[in-house]
């Protein structure tokens, strides 16, 4: 067994430079006797919260810190579990870590092992084959109840130094539904400061969520908008952050440089879109929050700017407007169509060819070999006679074609 295990860590970490010394001071040992029963004796779980907490009569952390949240509350992945057991279906290598007081830490198998323990505590059923939901202690066969309690799990019990424990949990963590990379920093610099960050930026039931998660992309439980925090208060040095402030018992600094942000986006922008969501608001505020605006001029703008079809990326809008609406980049202005090109190409060129001068109506005001030139088609390019940034809109009436050159020496004028 111990061959396999050194061959399994030196699979998964080949590409870990610290490899030798893990496999040396890791000291793991295969446990084969323990039951789902045993697991759920003293079961405790937080609705609130949505965290597993202890099992094996008090004796193992469910969820450590370095854990990431619940995830498979969502009816299927949860369920899917139960019925693994129902099936006799192995559900895998589950690990835990021996700590120096002598409690153990599920390394891996927290989601399994977290379902399972929701499932015997009633705190949600499964749907057996006729459409009836079957609750653990009252409705599930007795038969079915002991087929489940008495299922055996495969349990490596690790033990070694925090690091090589760490190290050991992010490459057990590669396979299955990976971590993310916050969950991983969160694993590996955990203490006070990712304790306490994950109280205020990591449970989905808070009142406030619902507006942070107007502005930010991601889950909750998977950290998103811890992320999203760390972000901004560290101007994208993530890592560096957490690794400085590991052990801090003061997380106001993050919190405040969060909720300002918050606070500015609202304070600038007082009509809330949907493309607000998931921007670089971090980037935004440390760019533009010292500028004075005014917040109904900005909200007539954006909505004179939501209103214009030409405008085809609605998210740039609001980076737009904070630049001082120079930088059209930002909206991707929709150009001219084939056949609006064509038809002004005809046009254009049918009476320049009768006045016998360029169809380049810039070409046909000079004085050079051009002046009479008539250029193809797709020598050409569509032209805003009246600037879409002046208030020129994109339609065949205020589109002219003009030879590559001078189209690009125009420029926005």
């Amino acid at each position: 067994m111990v061959f396999y295990v050194r061959r399994h860590i030196t699979e998964s970490l080949s590409a870990k430079n610290n490899l030798t010394q893990i496999i040396i001071n890791m000291k793991t040992t295969l446990k084969t006797n323990i039951t789902v029963r045993d697991i759920c004796n003293g079961f405790v779980y937080n609705e609130l919260e949505e965290k597993g907490l202890y099992g094996l009569s008090g004796k193992l952390v469910i969820q450590p810190e370095y854990q990431r949240n619940y995830i498979y509350g969502d009816g299927k992945k949860d369920v899917a579990v139960i019925e693994s057991l129902l099936k006799e279906y192995p559900l895998g290598l589950i690990y835990f870590n021996e700590r120096e007081d002598g409690m153990l830490e599920v390394l891996d198998g927290q989601q399994r092992i977290t379902s399972i323990g929701r499932f015997v505590t009633d705190k949600f059923p499964i749907i057996d084959a006729h459409g009836v939901p079957q609750w653990f202690s009252r409705s599930l066969p007795s038969h079915l109840q002991s087929l489940i309690l008495d299922s055996k799990l495969l349990i490596y019990v690790c033990k070694g130094a925090e690091q090589e424990i760490k190290e050991w949990f992010k490459t057990i963590n590669i396979a299955g539904k990976p971590l993310n990379q916050q969950e991983l920093l969160n694993a590996i610099y955990s203490g006070s400061f990712v304790t306490l960050c994950k109280e205020v930026f990591s449970k989905r039931n808070q009142p406030i969520m619902q507006k942070w998660q107007s502005y930010i992309k991601g889950e909750v439980n998977r950290q998103d908008i811890f992320e999203r925090a760390l972000d901004w208060v560290s101007g994208g040095n993530i890592e560096d952050y957490m690794s400085r402030h590991r052990h801090d018992t003061n997380i106001n600094p993050i919190k405040l440089h969060f909720e300002s942000v918050i606070q500015w986006i609202e304070n600038v922008f007082p009509t809330y879109y949907d493309q607000m969501k998931g921007l670089a608001w971090g980037r935004l505020y440390d760019t533009y929050h010292t500028n004075p605006y005014s917040p109904s001029a900005v909200d007539a703008e954006v909505a004179q700017l939501f209103a214009d079809d030409s405008v085809e990326d609605k998210k740039g809008i609001f980076e737009y407007v904070l630049g001082g609406m120079t930088d059209t980049k930002l909206l991707n202005i929709r150009v001219f169509n084939k056949t609006d090109k064509a038809t002004v190409y005809a046009r254009q060129t049918a009476a320049a060819k009768a006045a016998g001068e360029s169809n380049c109506p810039l070409c046909a005001l000079g004085h050079d070999a051009t002046r009479t030139k008539i250029w193809k088609l797709e020598e050409m390019d569509a032209d805003h006679v009246t600037a879409w940034s002046k208030g020129g809109a994109t339609s065949i009436a205020n589109c002219q074609m003009l030879c590559k050159t001078h189209n690009r020496a125009k420029g926005n004028r």
